[in-house]
């Protein structure tokens, strides 16, 4: 079957095309033609005064739809969680897995390696190699020193589920991120100390992003402008950064996007409510914090994270929607996604100009109801 998708703007991830039709086969984007090209046979469905985007990838997400899955690791929460996300706009994701034990990394690996998802992209590990300086809203009984034998322990019994680690690079030397490197896991320097040669020493030796940009970690600082600097000074070093106007002072995001370019890309963060086990969230109104209070994790959604790059950051809107499909996509090399390109995967993200969702497609398949 071909779908022609008409009357939409049409992002693309390079360009913003009016008055073209989108047509996909099975679950692959075949083209983009006029509409008088449209093929015999084809199903068309007409989105006016809608937008089309590459399907939003979100690398940080703890919990949604009522679970937090480092504390739930079940079928059933992995369902709710992938159900709640993909509701909201995003096509792809990484589980995050805040610092926990080895038994509890197994268990998730396990649920996920089983449970396959379209949407499911692998896991993000946030731990246990950080800093217990920077630990944030990190359970520190779980922390770790680095041991390069337990590491390769873990990725084997993963078998390629773990996409991306975090780490603070003071902790770790150059052969550790190496051998995470060589399993295929994108190295991210996150809740660290580090100074501006240790992080710089770090990009170096392979680590390839920044973990939520300014959050829980040393400050540029003007005698060592530590982690963030060391990241705005690279050439090749990205960086997550979390848009809610809570986690991070919007005039912070504008410096840091007009430093970085393109290398800048978002993350929700988000986590779900909890009240047992290693890791307590409780709801606010525009946050999640712990029991005390402290700031944890954001309630925000990817594609409220490009609205508010728009409206409070002066970000055009193909731009925050790269950021939010094409740069994290480029980063862990899922090579066809995040782009509308005839071969590519038919993930799609649908909006209104309130950025409200319309419809989402994964693999072709579209998800979501129509009104």
């Amino acid at each position: 079957m071909i779908y022609a998708l008409k009357n939409s703007v049409i992002y693309t991830g390079n360009e913003k095309l009016s008055g073209r039709v989108l047509l996909i086969e099975d679950d692959i984007i075949k083209a983009i033609v006029d509409q008088a090209d449209i093929p015999e046979g084809t199903e068309i469905i007409d989105y006016s005064a809608y937008s089309v985007a590459p399907g939003l990838i979100d690398l940080q997400i703890a919990g949604a739809g009522g679970y937090l899955f480092s504390e739930n690791p079940t079928v059933a929460a992995l369902k709710a969680i992938t159900g709640s996300i993909v509701k909201s706009g995003t096509t792809g994701f990484l589980i995050a897995v805040p610092t926990n034990s080895f038994d509890t990394y197994r268990k998730i690996i396990d649920v996920v390696k089983n449970n396959p998802h379209p949407a499911v992209l692998g896991l993000h590990l946030e731990g246990p190699y950080i800093n217990k300086e920077k630990g944030g809203a990190h359970n520190s009984e779980y922390i770790k020193k680095t041991d390069r034998e337990e590491v390769k322990e873990l990725l084997d019994y993963a078998q390629g589920a773990i996409k991306m680690i975090t780490l603070a690079p003071e902790l770790c030397d150059q052969g550790f991120i190496a051998t995470l490197i060589n399993y295929g896991v994108t190295v991210a320097a996150g809740h660290s100390k580090a100074n501006f040669k240790e992080a710089s020493d770090g990009f170096e030796w392979g680590v390839r992003a920044c973990t939520h940009l300014f959050n829980a970690m040393s400050p540029f600082h003007h005698r060592d402008p530590g982690l963030p600097g060391a990241t705005f000074d690279s050439e090749t070093a990205c960086a997550s950064i979390i848009v809610d106007g809570i986690h991070v002072d919007y005039h912070a995001v504008s410096i840091a996007k007009k430093i970085m370019k393109e290398r800048l890309y978002l993350v929700s963060d988000a986590v779900e409510e909890n009240s047992e086990g290693a890791y307590l969230h409780k709801k606010r109104e525009d946050r999640f914090t712990l029991p005390d209070g402290t700031l944890s994790g954001s309630k925000l959604t990817m594609l409220e994270a490009v609205r508010n790059c728009i409206k409070h950051v002066d970000i055009p809107v193909d731009e925050a929607l790269r950021m939010a499909s094409g740069y994290p996509a480029r980063l862990i090399g899922m090579d066809k996604l995040g782009f509308i390109i005839p071969g590519y995967k038919a993930n799609l993200t649908v909006f209104n100009t309130d950025f409200i969702v319309k419809q989402v497609v994964i693999g072709g398949k579209f998800c979501l109801p129509f009104d």
